[in-house]
């Protein structure tokens, strides 16, 4: 029977309140797996399980027996552990590495640049703070904008809506890229 390699994440316990098993150990669910009610999850690439994760504990897996799947998550009889880590600070450097990404489009203060580039933890409050005000300047600013363009026509704002949506796609697919090879990279997997 062919094996999956997929991804899981949980908190520090399993969602039915399990331990985590050690790796190694098969976890069996004996009955029929249905996507989303039950059975055994996870996901073939790390950033779709990233958007499942209840908690900071990232599992490499295989999976098999029997399988339904979808285009980001999977559900099966069987899940072994391979490894696993604590992704706490995979997952606070994924975050700034994203937020650096995008820094060129305000003007960040000094803090801001500081935090995102060092994670140093004792600057992450004051640029909580600093990022908060100058996001609240940025809302009014937005504000006043989207009253002029209220006043434009459909065509304009249609053409407008399609370019942010194809950058916001483009933008999901860069993420998906970087998270799956920091995740890869972290676990020794050769892709």
């Amino acid at each position: 029977m062919k094996k999956i390699l997929a991804w899981h994440f949980t908190g520090n316990k399993l969602r039915d309140g399990r331990a985590i098993p050690k790796a190694g150990r098969v976890l069996v669910f004996d009955g029929n797996p249905i996507i989303c009610e039950q059975g055994l999850h996870a996901s073939r690439e790390p950033f779709d399980a990233l958007q499942f994760a209840p908690g900071h504990m990232l599992h490499m897996v295989e999976c098999w027996g029997e399988v339904q799947e979808q285009s980001d998550k999977l559900v099966c009889t069987h899940r072994k552990i391979i490894k696993s880590m604590d992704a706490t600070d995979l997952l606070w450097y994924f975050s700034r590495m994203q937020a650096v990404s995008v820094v060129h489009l305000w003007d960040a203060p000094d803090v801001v640049l500081d935090y995102l580039m060092t994670g140093d933890k004792s600057l992450r409050y004051a640029a909580r703070a600093a990022a908060r005000a100058a996001a609240w300047d940025a809302a009014w600013a937005a504000a006043r904008a989207a009253a002029w363009a209220a006043a434009r026509d459909a065509a304009w704002a249609a053409a407008w809506a399609a370019a942010w949506a194809a950058a916001r796609a483009a933008a999901r697919d860069a993420a998906r890229k970087d998270f799956n090879a920091l995740v890869y990279e972290s676990f020794g997997v050769k892709k």
